[in-house]
């Protein structure tokens, strides 16, 4: 009976869905406590349940699941939720992914921490692009392939047991004990993982970081479309058959904007890319410098997911190490970036730098001339031997027009493999794919770039490649008119309050080819001592965006950039910073301005802010 009445909720809710929970990549940021994020949106659901009240302004007043999607979001909790209550289990026990492979590979990075051996169990034929070989050589997972009749044919094993099955009826399994995690598979769709058994409880949060670091849950379409096969409906999301003629225009689109003649390779989002490309230069670095250490060298304080990915990598995979790039405060990237090469040539070591430019909170460019003579500097190792060069990897999402990859580009001397997240200016915050090119030096890497993609089935959705194709022509009108809302909000902050201390892009940066549309407010403070000083900066922070969101209804808490609408307000600290050392966070404000808003307005509330003082 409870089945029942668990389906005909779903089925109301999929009568009413709002329609923020398909077209946005996060949902309702004005009620959002990440640390509450998903339970939150849970109980509230329950209680809708238990009540037997739905309606779509009911549902579109739930707050925030999860987060960009990665982690999850509204229509992917219900999901999950709706199989948790069939089989009577916590629903954190179920975790869906936009990707088949990544639900198992989440698994084994766990064992392999703890040093726990694996067995896969599959009753029909596994993906084409599930490679045994690469995730043992490259990836260090530890695992048996097992092939069998049916559940009743697993043998027993003193370490974990996955089942594997591409039964395509959503949300069935059948209990055993003898397996650890289920794990279905759903062609177009992605994978859900069910853990089994308290004694894999402690599994749970180290799947869902996988999921938000290195790939993202099933995405809301593809969630409506399994909620509506796992409650008996004929699916009605119209999928598009064109992906390659969507492929081609943005193949087209992103070669146009960066001059860059390299393949471009899509992701589920921007993480997803960033992942490809590590465990590419990885996979390679392993083949043709075996034995050699491989150096990750990634600001500090940059966007927590880049840092936190980074060292998630270095963690779970042999051979590898992390390093520091100070790059922000008073710190210089060309400097930094001089010693920590200069280390690498007397480690012998692979050198593989992780950078933005414009860097993230405090939009500074480096010198780009003295960068490039660092990066392509000859070095020599101990033994006299040329040091192997580094390649860079940029992180380009705050401007994504800038010309580093052409022929004569910014970096065209050095190994440069660039990459953006789709979530900002390319999509404008319609969907969470990415992309990533290369510069002509660097274009024989992406061979090993795209097998990992594939690999992880991590390739952007084909939703996700018309959403690009229809956004990526309009790309840089966006970000030339953002560009220009910025400076004059800018400009106009500095007028009513000079103390402040705002990080934006000078004119002669501007003149270089860089014209973002987010800037960073350090707010004048004041108190005997620094702790005094910075609490009452870091209370000065939240009025000021308390202010705008609860004034202004197209302001929002955010840490995404490029929107097509609106103005979008953070503290880095707090949000993108969150996996960031303590002494490396940055307490500041971040503003996101779009392409399209009332400036006049913001301008007025910010008037009445600085009348407050």
């Amino acid at each position: 009976m409870q089945d029942h009445n668990v389906q005909s909720f779903i089925k109301s809710i999929l009568d009413h869905v709002p329609t923020d929970w398909l077209k946005l990549t996060t949902h309702r940021l004005d009620i959002y406590n990440e640390s509450k994020a998903k339970t939150e949106f849970l109980d509230q659901l329950e209680v809708l349940y238990q009540n037997h009240a739905v309606d779509t302004s009911k549902l579109a007043k739930l707050p925030t699941a999860y987060d960009y999607i990665r982690l999850g979001h509204p229509l992917s909790s219900v999901l999950e939720w709706g199989i948790a209550h069939k089989y009577e289990m916590d629903s954190e026990r179920v975790i869906s992914f936009s990707s088949q492979t990544m639900s198992t590979f989440a698994v084994l990075r766990t064992n392999k921490l703890h040093g726990k051996h694996t067995q896969i169990c599959y009753a029909q034929d596994l993906p084409d692009f599930f490679d045994a070989d690469t995730l043992k050589r490259v990836y260090g997972y530890s695992f048996d392939l097992k092939k069998v009749n049916s559940i009743k044919d697993i043998p027993a094993s003193e370490g974990s047991t996955i089942f594997i099955s591409q039964d395509h009826e959503v949300g069935q399994v059948e209990l055993n004990p003898a397996i650890d995690f289920y794990i279905n598979l759903y062609p177009k769709l992605g994978s859900i993982l069910i853990v089994n058994g308290d004694k894999n409880q402690s599994y749970v949060s180290d799947i869902q970081h996988v999921r938000r670091r290195e790939t993202v849950a099933m995405t809301p379409d593809d969630s409506f479309e399994a909620l509506q096969r796992f409650v008996g409906i004929t699916p009605t999301i119209v999928r598009n058959q064109d992906r390659a003629t969507n492929l081609a225009q943005v193949i087209n689109s992103v070669q146009g904007i960066t001059l860059a003649t390299s393949d471009v390779l899509l992701g589920s989002c921007g993480l997803s890319v960033q992942y490809a490309i590590m465990m590419g230069l990885i996979d390679d670095a392993k083949t043709k410098h075996p034995g050699k250490r491989i150096k990750i060298i990634v600001p500090p304080n940059c966007y927590g997911g880049t840092n936190d990915q980074a060292r998630r990598v270095v963690d779970a995979i042999d051979g590898v190490d992390i390093m520091d790039l100070p790059v922000d405060q008073d710190n210089d990237m060309v400097q930094s970036s001089n010693q920590v090469l200069d280390q690498t040539a007397k480690d012998d070591a692979v050198p593989y730098i992780i950078a933005e430019i414009p860097t993230n909170p405090r939009v500074e460019v480096p010198d780009i001339e003295a960068l490039t003579n660092v990066l392509k500097k000859e070095r020599q190792t101990p033994s006299g031997e040329q040091a192997i060069a580094p390649v860079f990897i940029l992180d380009q999402t705050f401007c994504p027009n800038a010309h580093f990859l052409s022929k004569d580009g910014l970096f065209s001397d050095i190994m440069t493999i660039s990459y953006v997240s789709g979530s900002k200016f390319p999509s404008g915050g319609r969907c969470t794919a990415g992309y990533c090119v290369a510069n002509e030096k660097a274009d024989h890497l992406m061979t090993s770039i795209q097998k990992h993609f594939q690999l992880c089935d991590n390739e952007a959705t084909d939703l996700q490649v018309e959403i690009l194709a229809e956004q990526l022509p309009s790309m840089n009108k966006r970000i030339k008119d953002a560009y220009k809302n910025t400076r004059e909000f800018v400009d106009f902050i500095k007028a009513e309050l000079p103390e402040a201390k705002i990080n934006f892009v000078p004119d002669e940066v501007v003149e270089q080819g860089f014209t973002p549309s987010v800037f960073s407010l350090d707010l004048p403070t004041k108190g005997g001592t620094p702790e005094e000083r910075e609490t009452y900066k870091r209370e000065l922070n939240h009025k000021l965006i308390t202010m705008m969101i609860t004034q202004i209804p197209e302001s929002k808490h955010c840490v995404s950039y490029g929107q097509l609408k609106g103005c979008y307000w953070t503290i880095p600290a707090t949000s993108t910073q969150g996996t960031t050392k303590e002494e490396d966070k940055d307490y500041i404000a971040r503003v996101s301005v779009s392409p399209d808003l009332d400036l006049d307005k913001h301008m007025q509330v910010f008037k009445e802010f600085v009348n407050q003082l």
